[in-house]
């Protein structure tokens, strides 16, 4: 990167000095146009014509050493112009066309250096994520080992908030956080002889798993891998220059010696390398392409590489995922239902149930927490609190027992439902929602209008619950399904 920078400076300033230079000496006022001046300076001699070959020199001999790097390569490239152009610029006499095709040069280099040490730099986040140990189960205890050594059959133990370093399969119960791989932010309840995935955090107690893969053949270095090939790898737009150059190259040199020829002057055939030199459009193509991904990262949307962004063009079916994407992933208490009979009001459920929750850190718990404060509530404080991941919690609050627990939902609700019991007794349902984005109708519409014909929602949650309710919101159409 520092190699790109120092090009660039050591282009652009020499020839944005001699232009100073030219001004200085011939300053606004003065006889011809400021085409005629700069005309001027660059066919004759001094300090900015100096300059400029400074510049020329440095962009020539860099591109001698790209140029010879693809031949040793083998690979075509249009490269072979642009050296031409600027060895041409400097033996005509022309140096300040010649440095103007060096600062171009050194442009795309620092843009395509920049695009290289960003990608470097995600896919160092990704590698410092990766596992280094396990937790090898042993007759005398978990023993750590590197995770290089984890083979299938191992049995494993990852504790609380350590993240699962192979793949494996559950010995019991366990309560995950998968979002690293598949976006979802609530946690994720697996039963016994469930598979796990590596990459993803365990965010209830120690858990044991089998397994089912070494670190190398898990879901997690199959990620960092994809993202080495998209760093490896350019875009479509940008090969394809270079495949034209097989073409391109051989018809530029011979309309650039049919100009020589027809001439007798060897400035024409300079002039049509410069035309010909495809700075500008290998210049705008890393321009385009990284500032798309950065774009989409900036929104949170992460971009394989310029090649899958290209292909976005041709796309006319939308696979979209619903939580976090359409919701705003974040569940919100929507209703508190008191069970017939019961002697509680709905305020009392909700002020008890917080109570509880409010020593629980289940994404789930801050949502009631925060619902009751919202409601000008005032929860109690909780004694003998017990929380089993995946079953619930209880505690003691006001001398009552108070427990709570997930509770089922009806076929066509997609809402979170969790049940509470007093001293023994229902009193009633608390509703949970993720609540749609106030900006989905917009933004589906926006995609119809930049030629998406069909939007599919992918969702895990009932089928016929969540198309209602994506329906509902006036971002419907006729195409739309649900699937689960």
């Amino acid at each position: 990167m520092r190699r790109e920078q120092s090009l660039f400076v050591g282009t652009a300033v020499p020839t944005v000095a001699g232009l100073v230079t030219v001004w200085a000496g011939n300053p606004t006022g003065s006889a011809g146009t400021v085409s005629d001046r700069l005309w001027s300076a660059a066919t004759g001699a001094g300090v900015a014509e100096w300059l400029w070959i400074a510049a020329a020199l440095l962009g020539l001999g860099w591109s001698t050493v790209t140029l010879g790097a693809a031949v040793r390569r083998r690979e075509p490239s249009v490269d072979v112009i642009a050296w031409l152009a600027l060895a041409g610029a400097l033996w005509v006499g022309e140096p300040f066309a010649g440095a103007v095709i060096a600062v171009m040069l050194a442009g795309g280099a620092l843009l395509e250096g920049r695009a290289q040490a960003r990608a470097r730099r995600e896919l160092g986040l990704l590698a410092e994520r990766m596992p280094r140990i396990a937790r090898r189960d042993s007759g005398a205890g978990p023993v750590m080992v590197a995770v290089d050594e984890v083979a299938v059959g191992d049995r494993l133990v990852v504790g609380a908030g350590e993240v699962v370093p192979v793949d494996g399969r559950l010995s019991g119960a366990a309560v995950l956080d998968e979002s690293a791989l598949t976006g979802e932010p609530m946690p994720v309840e697996r039963r016994a002889g469930e598979e796990v995935r590596s990459g993803v955090v365990n965010a209830g107690p120690a858990m044991r798993l089998t397994a089912i893969a070494t670190a190398r053949d898990s879901t997690y270095a199959g990620v960092v891998r994809l993202v080495e090939q998209a760093r490896a790898g350019s875009a479509p737009f940008v090969r394809m220059a270079d495949r034209w150059a097989v073409a391109f190259v051989p018809l530029t040199l011979l309309l650039a010696g049919v100009a020589w020829a027809a001439s007798g002057d060897p400035v024409r055939a300079v002039a049509v390398l410069v035309v010909a030199t495809p700075c500008p459009l290998l210049l705008a193509a890393p321009i385009a392409i990284m500032s798309g991904i950065s774009r989409a990262a900036r929104s949170g949307v992460v971009v394989k590489g310029g090649g899958a962004l290209e292909r976005l063009a041709a796309g006319r079916v939308l696979l979209i995922d619903k939580t976090g994407t359409l919701t705003e992933g974040r569940p919100r208490l929507v209703d508190v239902v008191v069970a017939p009979g019961g002697a509680l009001a709905a305020d009392e459920v909700l002020r008890l149930a917080a109570s509880v929750e409010q020593s629980s850190a289940h994404v789930l718990a801050g949502a009631i927490v925060s619902a009751a404060h919202g409601r000008g509530l005032r929860p109690g404080a909780a004694d003998q609190v017990r929380e089993r991941h995946g079953y619930g919690i209880e505690g003691v609050v006001d001398g009552r027992r108070v427990r709570l627990g997930r509770a089922a939902a009806p076929a066509d609700d997609e809402s979170l439902t969790v049940a509470v019991t007093v001293d023994g007794v229902p009193a009633g349902v608390l509703r949970l929602e993720d609540p749609l984005r106030p900006q989905g109708p917009r933004m589906i519409r926006a995609l119809r209008a930049a030629g998406i014909r069909r939007v599919v929602l992918v969702t895990g949650d009932q089928g016929d619950g969540a198309a209602n309710r994506f329906n509902a919101r006036h971002v419907k159409t006729p195409q739309q399904k649900t699937r689960h």
